[in-house]
């Protein structure tokens, strides 16, 4: 026999692995002339072709030795690739512990120094209330001596004088003229008198007590000490309102005439939270208003002023009430705009490219495209280049509302504020009045600008830098979108974020 059949006959992937190695094959262990050529299912081993055909395989169920190599070695990958995926999710998760180790050692100091901070706190406040109870047992004590004292001094002064008068009258009791004694016995009756009365019900009784009617119920706090411990979040009733939100200054920012505002809440908080109110001015120094109610400790507010600073601030709330504000955190939007055309509101036939700052149309009517910025005050500038103009279309470019009628030229409606242009000139339109024709019009490689005012509420156009007639409109305002309306046979590029000429 082969020096390899008997492990041959034992693994068939590590025959096959031989005779796919360029080796002699190993040869059946029964039949020493035979190669192994199948593969007993039954036996689960790989057998020649004469152990089929006369020894105890004939009437087992056998298999072709290279489909069985081959179904083998796959069953062996798909179980590896099952093995590789479970160490991949052990790596993971062995990561994920060593993260967890690292959190509970942070959590354990945040809540190490919290605690101590919370009983420090409690010794504070005790030692606070012990100063104001010994202030009540002093004022007490020097009430009691002084009423004492006062007691003592005039009941000295009242003996002193009752012994005097009780002297004088045992030495006119011993005088022996009556006539002389009855003069004045009399007066003398009567100083006796009113001596006794002054020693009225009470005068020789204390007026206060030794002791002190101050009793400190310490007990229940006591009990309330060694009842201290941690308590689930879930189990404290009443719930209290929520502590005052940390802003994440380092998440906080500006992009254009928008701001991002993030916060959490402080660590260690027991009392849970329902949501949150974000609250911004108006840019201007004016009042606060709310922009945002919701779950989320992340908000961005779109649509602001350019070249504005606002205030922002935010609070928390649960079924308990509303808890206190947040700092306030001061943010400055952009001096200039940087726009593109917005995707998202434009007419279906618009076609943009180059990161929404390209458009076209797919139509033979003019469709119009908003610019995704708003403005509503300041000043602003932004330029469009003709990148294509065939057969002498008129796109006209300007300013208009977010409802404008987007399937016509703009300006024909009463939502924008235009200039149209041709090769040769160009008109002004608003609500389809057309007015102030100039001549210069544009073709392939020519900028317009357009100039929106809104310190002066004016719109002016330029030509390849020349303003192109007067001041377009006068006296606009509210909220107003760059805009543009083209046919396919115009391409323009927009260029924003430029300095006002």
């Amino acid at each position: 026999a082969h020096p390899g059949a008997p492990g041959g006959g034992g693994d068939g992937g590590g025959g096959a692995k031989g005779a796919g190695g360029g080796r002699k094959l190993p040869t059946c262990a029964e039949h020493d002339l035979e190669n192994y050529s199948m593969y007993c299912v039954s036996c689960r081993s790989p057998v020649c072709y004469q152990c089929l055909e006369e020894g105890k395989h004939s009437k087992h169920d056998v298999k072709a030795l290279g489909a069985m190599w081959k179904q083998h070695k796959a069953q062996l990958s798909q179980a590896l690739n099952g093995v590789s995926d479970k160490a991949k999710e052990a790596k993971e998760f062995l990561v994920q512990l060593k993260n967890l180790l690292q959190q509970i050692q942070e959590n354990g100091l945040d809540y190490e120094a919290c605690l101590v901070a919370q009983c420090d706190a409690l010794v504070d406040a005790l030692t606070r209330q012990k100063a104001k109870l010994l202030t009540k047992v002093t004022k007490e004590r020097e009430h009691k001596l002084k009423v004492v004292w006062d007691q003592i001094n005039h009941c000295t002064l009242k003996l002193r004088q009752s012994t005097g008068l009780m002297e004088y009258c045992l030495e006119v009791i011993k005088e022996n003229d009556p006539s002389g004694f009855l003069q004045i016995s009399d007066a003398l009756i009567k100083r006796v008198q009113v001596s006794q009365e002054q020693w009225v019900k009470g005068a020789l009784e204390p007026k206060v007590s030794a002791e002190f009617d101050l009793t400190l119920d310490s007990e229940p706090l006591l009990q309330s000490i060694h009842q201290l411990d941690f308590i689930q979040m879930k189990c404290r009733v009443p719930v209290s309102v929520p502590p005052v939100p940390l802003l994440q200054l380092e998440k906080c920012c500006t992009r254009n005439n928008s701001v991002t505002l993030a916060w959490r809440m402080p660590p260690l908080s027991h009392n849970p939270v329902e949501g949150y109110i974000l609250e911004l001015d108006d840019g201007d120094g004016g009042q606060f208003r709310e922009v945002y109610v919701g779950k989320e400790t992340l908000c961005t507010i779109d649509g602001l002023h350019f070249n504005s600073t606002y205030n922002a601030r935010v609070k928390a709330f649960n079924s308990s009430g509303v808890g206190p504000y947040s700092k306030t955190v001061i943010l400055q939007t952009s001096d200039v705009a940087w726009f593109t055309f917005d995707p998202s509101s434009a007419h279906r036939d618009i076609v943009l490219s180059n990161d929404n700052q390209t458009a076209t149309c797919n139509s033979y009517d003019d469709r119009v495209v908003l610019g995704t910025a708003a403005f509503s005050k300041g000043v602003h500038y932004w330029e469009l280049h003709v990148d294509r103009y065939d057969n002498h279309p008129d796109p006209a470019f300007g300013i208009a509302r977010i409802n404008v009628v987007k399937d016509m030229m703009l300006g024909k409606d009463d939502k924008a504020w235009a200039m149209y242009v041709d090769n040769n000139r160009s008109w002004f339109m608003h609500c389809n009045s057309h007015t102030n024709r100039t001549e210069g019009g544009v073709s392939k490689g020519a900028t317009v600008g357009v100039l929106l005012d809104l310190n002066k509420h004016n719109l002016t156009f330029y030509i390849n830098g020349q303003q192109q007639g007067p001041p377009a409109f006068e006296n606009i305002e509210g909220v107003f979108m760059p805009a543009l309306s083209l046919n396919r046979n115009v391409q323009v590029t927009l260029h924003t974020g430029l300095e006002v000429p």
